[in-house]
């Protein structure tokens, strides 16, 4: 059987647009159904295609659908279609046996997971970073959360047999660089992380097979890490007995080594380090920035919120400007990786208002009052404020 997604990316297809109010803008987006297994989506780009999910797709439920799924690519020569029965996994390096696994060998042939985990590109939301910095401008539907399922990397890992001294294990996909010395898109974990028995090899995603644009057929799941490590089309498993030296760990992904990531424009000399583990975010998704809402009656406020490598412990909201804060009620914990959601009620008398919402993970990390700045505007997470009339 060949899956196929040829044809992707015609942008005549691009049937509306979006408000996307940026500081930097652009004011408006195109909306685009051009894209295999897709709906309306954001249009980012087309080549690599980098796909936002439309933020009111976040209001109707604590999964994100497949086809509102969130896309990024770092290069532009994806495979168009696959053929399942002659695609093999690799896995080689400081190995006691080499291994080339079939999908039936993997799907048939090791013990099924299942995990709830967001998965959120690292520079989510990097739209709305003041001063502007380069890349992708992302409003905030650089992320999903899904339940993926497939089998434990530790289980691959342990049928080939690693090796005395392995200490990392590095992980491609299928696609390629557009020129031949840019370097291959490459991402490694530590040998304890990938052995943790979380870390997964998907094969699936809310229940059905996961679309080509995020991955199919196989793709790493990293929960509680931002997506850089979640390698799509994933087909080589590499055993390292050396601290990984590629590109994308050494050179690419990096914050500043200080809290929050935090640094000022134009601030040099800071030690970097490889961006890793997500912190926590939360959203209003039932309302939008600008809209009226009825003096003295009640109004329904509610949302997602996570906690990046932990669980969400609270929800809180505040309509003072921070001064003091309403706990929410949390909706059903589908997981300390997923997305969790909330409500509440306020009412409001008349006036411009300014609602806050904040989320504190299980380790007691709270969303900080304002966001941090950095040349990638990586690790975006300060309280979101919505800004709506009252009349």
């Amino acid at each position: 059987m060949i899956v196929s997604g040829a044809g992707w990316g015609d942008t005549a297809s691009a049937q509306s647009t979006v408000d996307l109010p940026l500081p930097g803008g652009p004011d408006r987006r195109a909306m685009t159904t051009a894209f295999p297994q897709k709906g309306p989506m954001i249009l980012q780009r087309t080549r690599p295609p980098l796909l936002e999910t439309p933020f009111e797709v976040f209001d109707r439920g604590v999964f994100t659908p497949n086809d509102a799924f969130y896309v990024r690519w770092h290069w532009a020569v994806i495979p168009t279609e696959i053929d399942v029965a002659s695609f093999r996994l690799s896995v080689r390096g400081h190995v006691d046996k080499e291994l080339s696994l079939s999908l039936k060998d993997i799907v048939d042939g090791l013990p099924r997971v299942e995990l709830a985990a967001v998965n959120q590109c690292s520079g989510n939301s990097r739209g709305f970073s003041e001063p502007r910095v380069a890349g992708a401008q992302w409003a905030n539907g650089a992320m999903g959360n899904a339940r993926w399922m497939g089998v434990k990397l530790k289980d691959v890992l342990d049928r080939a047999g690693v090796k005395p001294g392995a200490v990392a294990v590095r992980f491609a996909g299928l696609d390629e660089p557009v020129v031949a010395d840019a370097p291959k898109f490459m991402k490694s974990l530590s040998l304890d992380h990938a052995r943790d028995g979380e870390v997964m090899i998907a094969y699936a995603m809310n229940g059905e097979q996961l679309p080509l644009l995020n991955g199919f057929p196989l793709r790493l799941v990293v929960p509680g890490w931002y997506s850089t490590y979640w390698v799509k089309m994933l087909d080589r498993i590499e055993v390292l007995a050396t601290p990984d030296e590629s590109f994308w760990m050494k050179s690419a992904y990096l914050v500043p080594d200080t809290p929050g990531a935090n640094m000022k424009p134009g601030q040099t000399g800071l030690a970097m380090v490889p961006i890793t583990s997500m912190v926590p975010r939360s959203f209003i998704t039932n309302l939008k920035g600008g809209e009226t809402l009825k003096a003295g009656a009640k109004v329904a406020v509610r949302g997602i919120a996570f906690g990046g490598t932990t669980g969400v412990k609270a929800v809180d909201l505040s309509t003072d400007g921070g001064a003091t804060w309403q706990p929410t009620v949390l909706g059903k914990d589908e997981g300390k990786y997923g997305f969790r959601q909330w409500q509440t009620e306020v009412t409001p008398p008349a006036g411009d208002l300014a609602l806050m919402v904040r989320c504190t993970n299980d380790d007691g990390l709270a969303q900080p009052m304002t966001n941090n700045w950095n040349g990638s505007a990586f690790m975006r997470n300060g309280v979101e404020t919505l800004q709506v009339k009252v009349a």
